[in-house]
């Protein structure tokens, strides 16, 4: 982690150069992993074909893995962040047909920053700025549950299908959720100081452009935070897959959480809504279950539980909304949930 307080470069030229020898270093690095695994455990001395040795070694190999995934995909994703902050999401969902906005809502979701400190702000300022609520609550449901870290690591890990199904059907989720929510009429259980600020006026926008090396230090910054923030969940959950992946009977996991088990979908989804972690912490545990044989749709509705409805994410917003508001967001996008993990058994 003693890289992550180098300063940064100021200029264009310097920023390329360095993130050129840094993507030469990871794309060798990650081309070697599993050939990094194998080393550790011949220097443990540890027969691989045991139940220790397939724990370490897919530790050995998931660690590294996840934390280069991680250390690019936001670097990535920091930079495309520049181009949305929360004053240009709320300047594009502003004044639009809503038949689009739902869609739109959804897609700026997916590509832009959320996380449960920023969920109030972004709430009031979506509706102060004249969004519906089931418009905002669109973007609510689709910016933690379709993460680009998911998807890269679904991709990485589980294939092009896997990613495209989770990316569309989390779409689908939020667009369909919202649609719901605004047919419910539900504005009168927003908190009466939500509805005093909403009458008060659109908050002013304001857009400043930053320039490259701006934008290429946002998302080093991005790197630091998050990077630094969630590697311990990292670490937890590729040790907990490491067990899973050692130890647990694979007849066991294919009762348990097979596509044969009809209640599995929604045990799992129960099991993860009052869950916290991310999604980097989560996909090796998702990755561990699947090779013992438990359905990919119930594996991606736990995780898709998780990181949609956590419980400190809901705390937050109580701020905000009223329990039976938050009671039947909480319902609508948990069955919808539940809906998209029985279609990910049929169609995987």
């Amino acid at each position: 982690m003693l890289a992550l307080r180098l300063s940064p470069p100021r200029h264009t030229s310097s920023w390329l150069a360095l993130i050129a020898f840094c993507t030469t270093l990871w794309i060798a690095a990650y081309s070697h992993l599993i050939a990094f695994a194998n080393w550790l455990i011949s220097l443990f001395g540890i027969d691989r074909t045991t139940h220790l040795g397939e724990a370490l070694h897919f530790f050995f190999y998931d660690t590294p893995k996840v934390l280069l995934l991680l250390t690019g995909v936001v670097f990535v994703m920091g930079i495309i962040h520049t181009f949305f902050t929360p004053e240009r999401t709320r300047a594009l969902l502003a004044g639009r047909a809503a038949s689009v906005n739902y869609l739109l809502a959804a897609l700026l979701g997916a590509v832009t920053p959320f996380c449960s400190c920023s969920a109030v702000p972004l709430f009031i300022g979506f509706l102060s700025a004249g969004v519906p609520l089931g418009i905002t609550l669109t973007f609510l449901i689709a910016a933690p549950m379709i993460d680009q870290i998911a998807i890269v690591m679904l991709f990485a890990m589980f294939g092009w299908k896997v990613a495209a199904l989770y990316f569309t059907f989390g779409i689908a989720l939020a667009v369909i959720a919202g649609m719901i929510l605004t047919r419910m009429n539900l504005e009168h259980l927003l908190e009466d100081w939500v509805l005093a600020i909403q009458k008060s006026g659109a908050l002013s926008i304001e857009m400043a452009t930053p320039t490259w090396p701006e934008r290429f230090a946002s998302a080093w910054a991005s790197v630091k935070e998050i990077v630094g923030r969630v590697w311990p969940y990292v670490m937890v959950g590729i040790a907990i897959g490491a067990g899973i992946h050692g130890y647990v009977p694979q007849e066991l996991m294919a009762t348990l959480m097979g596509k044969d088990a009809w209640w599995a979908v929604p045990a799992a989804v129960g099991i993860g809504v009052p869950m916290y972690t991310n999604t980097a912490g989560v996909i090796p545990i998702v990755e561990a279950l699947y090779g013992k044989g438990a359905a990919m749709g119930t594996l991606l509705a736990f995780m898709m539980s998780v990181v949609a409805l956590s419980l400190p994410e809901m705390i937050i917003l109580r701020k905000a909304l009223k329990v039976k508001l938050i009671a039947i967001y909480v319902g609508i996008v948990a069955s919808g949930i539940i809906v998209v993990g029985y279609l990910f058994n049929i169609v995987i």
